[in-house]
């Protein structure tokens, strides 16, 4: 196994260690447990602490791929709010009975985009039909969530697909757990290059953005969330209402999210 490879599996197990380190939701008694997309994690950690000091209630947030955790939700893992980075998934947890539709909307909007380290020597990617990204990955591998699986991994599959140059980087994927893995391959110096969210790029300091995907490459990555079918937390649809305040609607745009209007369009 060559040194680069043997980062990558060292990252991905660390990717699974970070995602299996969530405290379990059953020990967490009368909180309200959130399963949220790992896209989330520096909004929602502001928003907890801010609803927490006004209302003394308290959110406990489980992060990974929206794949993981309703599959986790399927299995019987307790959680009050399911938020997903797709629709997907979403509509899965709704085809099986596991949220309550009514309480279902859409909330906020993302971009993707193609990311490097921080100190790479590429600046700036023109992200049109046929660029030669396999050229710019200079024989290493790009970052992505699992591409059958994790929301950005598909948004990026799809993406690249229209773009007419997946076949030229399929064996070159270095594929991750969830998004916040695929970051953290980049940050890592372990992938030259790698696709996540805006939101992604903008927590992390050891990244920067090299270009932006046209939004018409792929489907809208909207995040949808919703009360599980199971939740008995009164607190659940307080802190559910609360996301759509004016501090979480200025936490959510600080770290670079479209907030959508009610009827789930962009504002």
């Amino acid at each position: 196994m060559t040194a680069r490879r043997a980062g990558l599996a060292l990252l991905v197990a660390a990717g699974l260690a970070w995602i299996g380190g969530v405290q379990p939701a059953s020990a967490q008694g009368k909180d309200v447990v959130v399963f949220a997309a790992a896209s989330l994690q520096n909004a929602l950690d502001e928003i907890a602490r801010h609803w927490q000091r006004e209302t003394g209630k308290k959110a406990v947030i489980s992060y990974a791929a929206s794949n993981t955790l309703i599959k986790q939700i399927e299995q019987g893992a307790r959680a009050d709010i399911f938020f997903s980075a797709d629709f997907d998934w979403m509509d899965y947890g709704q085809q099986k009975d596991l949220i309550r539709p009514d309480t279902r909307f859409n909330l906020l909007g993302n971009r993707l985009v193609l990311i490097g380290p921080r100190g790479s020597s590429v600046s700036f990617v023109n992200i049109q039909p046929g660029f030669d990204l396999a050229a710019l990955l200079k024989g290493g591998r790009l970052a992505m969530g699992n591409v059958d699986a994790v929301p950005a991994g598909k948004y990026g599959k799809a993406a690249l697909e229209k773009l007419g140059v997946w076949d030229s980087v399929k064996d070159k994927i270095a594929q991750a757990e969830s998004v916040r893995a695929a970051l953290l391959f980049v940050s890592r110096g372990e992938a030259p290059l790698g696709i996540v969210y805006q939101t992604d790029a903008a927590a992390d300091p050891s990244v920067k953005i090299i270009g932006t995907f046209p939004e018409n490459t792929h489907p809208p990555i909207i995040y949808p969330v919703a009360l599980t079918k199971e939740s008995t937390n009164a607190d659940a649809q307080a802190l559910l209402s609360n996301l759509r305040s004016p501090a979480a609607r200025a936490a959510f745009e600080r770290q670079g999210f479209t907030v959508l209007a009610p009827g789930g369009q962009r504002s």
